[in-house]
């Protein structure tokens, strides 16, 4: 278990308490359908605690599973502290301006991704998020989500933007790997002018910061791994009882897995892309002479 509640954000105490409930439970022999049976809850309550869904957690909740499972002293100490954390401070996204734009699951995937220490993502259609500058955010949602108001626009853009903070935070950056269809280069999103200054962007950021890496599946691969869809995998710090998960959404609809077998194929996937494309250095010029095509 993580030990630094004091600096520990309220989603990673969350996630963190999640998962060591879930450890616990099991260890302890218990289907998730007998606890909740004799605690009287619903089994969606139970499921929401052991994958870090509640914006807040009840300290009687947890101290309830923690007798029922056994967990000695300490153990029933740190987790009383995560659920404390996530009374007392708040994630951004958790804010009134935010709450009505950002559906249940992408909540999920928020901190899902503020926690995470490595971040694997392919997109086929668009830059992806963490890279997107304002103006390419705002057509985006402006095109693709019709009956938006003006003002629902805006806090979907200051959401995007918000995000991007996890690669310049000052306490272990957020390694991310970007790797996108070379179409995505060529769609004239926005129009000419807009698509120099993202593609420009991706550029200057990539070769600012270290921990991150763009590569780029040019169309002469041909059929490749990624051809099914986007899709994030993410992993989390050492020391967290958090295993990596995977994230996939589409127009209708968003979900998590955490399923072995799922991570492991969506893995295998992006090491796949990662070798048929270009290294970063080529990846960049590739976007380099497309931002010159933008005329």
């Amino acid at each position: 278990m993580i030990t630094d509640i004091e600096s520990a954000t309220p989603a990673l105490c969350r996630l963190q308490l999640g998962s060591e409930l879930r450890r616990l439970r099991l260890h302890a022999g218990l289907a998730g359908s007998q606890v909740a049976r004799r605690l009287l809850w619903s089994p969606s309550k139970l499921t929401r605690l052991e994958t870090g869904e509640n914006s807040v957690v009840e300290q009687t909740d947890v101290m309830a599973l923690c007798e029922m499972y056994g967990a000695d002293s300490e153990t029933q100490a740190q987790l009383m502290g995560y659920a404390a954390v996530t009374k007392t401070r708040k994630d951004w996204w958790q804010s009134p301006e935010y709450r009505p734009v950002i559906r249940p699951v992408f909540k999920a995937f928020l901190g899902l991704e503020a926690t995470a220490s490595t971040l694997h993502n392919y997109e086929a259609e668009f830059v992806p998020g963490l890279l997107q500058t304002e103006a390419y955010v705002r057509v985006i949602h402006e095109r693709a989500h019709h009956g938006l108001s003006a003002e629902e626009v805006n806090r979907l853009v200051e959401v995007r933007m918000m995000r991007q903070e996890v690669l310049r935070r000052q306490d272990n950056p957020l390694k991310y790997t970007a790797i996108i269809n070379e179409a995505v280069l060529h769609r004239p999103v926005g129009g000419a002018d807009l698509m120099r200054r993202q593609l420009t962007h991706i550029v200057d950021t990539a070769e600012e910061l270290p921990t991150i890496r763009v590569q780029v599946v040019p169309y002469r691969v041909g059929a490749h791994a990624g051809m099914n869809g986007n899709f994030v995998v993410m992993r989390f710090p050492e020391g967290a009882a958090i295993k990596s998960i995977v994230y996939l959404e589409h127009l209708a609809d968003a979900w998590v897995s955490r399923r072995e077998g799922d991570v492991e194929r969506y893995e295998e996937a992006f090491t796949e892309l990662q070798a048929v494309a270009p290294g970063p250095r080529e990846s960049l010029t590739m976007i380099k002479k497309a931002i010159k095509e933008h005329q």
